[in-house]
């Protein structure tokens, strides 16, 4: 069996007051933060819509149908902050800007590796949790009436 000392870890040193009491320099442990506000959306979007560009599955589809990012991702911002904080402001049906695109579960279970990485990159908390399960969701759900769509082809989309 190995023996640790407390004494020797990096990042923790103890105060000779008080010699059973670690103190965390801030420089040596970096703990991330939870979702907070809209800066923080504006982050992890830019940084999962930036992967989704240079994926080589989603990437060709994204490009297809999106040649001006910047509204796209203003859209998007609205969106999670309407989510996420309740915030008035974001107007559209997600469901039918997406059911046109060549796409199934292959590309919902990449986008949602891809938005898991993202989000756990930068951030822990209640909200992160939050948002990784509401994009679960949304995807089951996208998934589910884009089937129900095409085994149907008179379903019209409201």
């Amino acid at each position: 069996m190995n023996d640790y000392n407390i004494h020797n870890l990096p990042g923790v040193s103890f105060h000779r007051s008080a010699p059973q009491r670690p103190i965390i320099r801030h420089n040596s442990i970096h703990m991330k933060a939870d979702i907070k506000d809209s800066t923080d959306i504006k982050l992890f979007v830019d940084q999962f819509y930036g992967k989704i560009q240079q994926d080589d599955l989603l990437g060709p589809i994204f490009g297809a149908v999106i040649k001006d990012w910047g509204p796209h991702l203003e859209k998007i911002y609205q969106f999670w902050n309407a989510v996420l904080f309740g915030v008035q402001g974001f107007k559209g049906n997600p469901f039918a800007r997406h059911a046109p695109l060549p796409i199934s579960q292959e590309h919902f279970d990449r986008w949602l590796i891809l938005f898991r990485e993202t989000i756990d990159a930068g951030f822990e908390g209640e909200r992160a949790i939050d948002v990784k399960t509401r994009a679960e969701i949304m995807s089951v759900m996208f998934v589910s009436k884009l089937d129900h769509m095409r085994a149907n082809p008179g379903y019209k989309i409201l």
